[in-house]
């Protein structure tokens, strides 16, 4: 597999920047384009040097310590879209904490059988894919929720509408998979020369999981949020 030169990496600048000019022409703002790019080029070479670091020096604090910045960062970015409101930082928190968890267990111990869980070159990619699936459903299910109540949607309503939204991108990948396109762990294993059936079951095995943290997650969150409204009606002042 060859290795992409800095040079060569510069050419990935123009998807970015036909994205800032269909904004420009229709006069919107590209800033956001630009500043999540850069955070993200940033954001991926710094935690190349770090994961270098941790994978030449496994230790269980260290892991720790990247699963908590992980959580914390995923939390705050889950609820963006209701950022402007309170009482949503906490549920999200929770909710990602106790699927991920889950998740990893099943994964690490059940399905992968490791004898040191927190290897970080295993534990590292795997809680980083389950964190960013479940922020994202989480996210979609919290804005969803906020604006079925915020129309005036009855509570179980708003929740059912919430979770449906919330399924809708893991429900699409699972129709996709195979047909529309392959995934990424499944496209890195092939192009490094290991076998598409070895490939294929470790797909599996992250779909799946993703598709449990991802539901579970959403659904704690919304169970979260619905107990504050049931138990104190005033909250809807908060998510209005």
């Amino acid at each position: 597999m060859p290795t992409i030169s800095w040079l060569s990496l510069s050419w990935c600048a123009l998807p970015v920047l036909m994205i800032c000019g269909i904004y420009l022409y229709w006069q919107g703002k590209p800033s956001e384009i630009l500043l999540s790019s850069a955070r993200m080029t940033l954001q991926l070479i710094g935690v190349g040097y770090i994961l270098v670091a941790l994978f030449g020096n496994p230790s269980i604090w260290l892991t720790l310590v990247v699963l908590v910045v992980m959580i914390s960062a995923a939390s705050w970015i889950a609820i963006r879209p209701v950022r402007h409101h309170k009482g949503f930082l906490k549920p999200a928190f929770i909710a990602l904490g106790l699927a991920v968890s889950l998740h990893l267990l099943i994964t690490l111990k059940l399905v992968l059988d490791v004898d040191v869980w927190y290897e970080p070159r295993v534990m590292i990619p795997l809680a980083g894919m389950y964190f960013a699936n479940t922020m994202n459903a989480i996210s979609l299910a919290a804005e969803r929720y906020h604006a079925e109540l915020h129309e005036g949607k009855d509570e179980k309503q708003a929740r059912l509408n919430a979770f449906h939204a919330a399924m809708i991108p893991q429900i699409n990948g699972l129709l996709a998979v195979g047909l529309v396109a392959l995934p990424g762990m499944m496209t890195g294993q092939i192009l490094s020369g290991v076998s598409p059936l070895i490939a294929v079951r470790y797909q599996i095995m992250i779909m799946t999981m993703i598709l449990g943290t991802s539901g579970m997650g959403a659904a704690m969150m919304l169970w979260l949020l619905g107990r504050r409204y049931r138990i104190a009606p005033v909250v809807t002042e908060v998510v209005k």
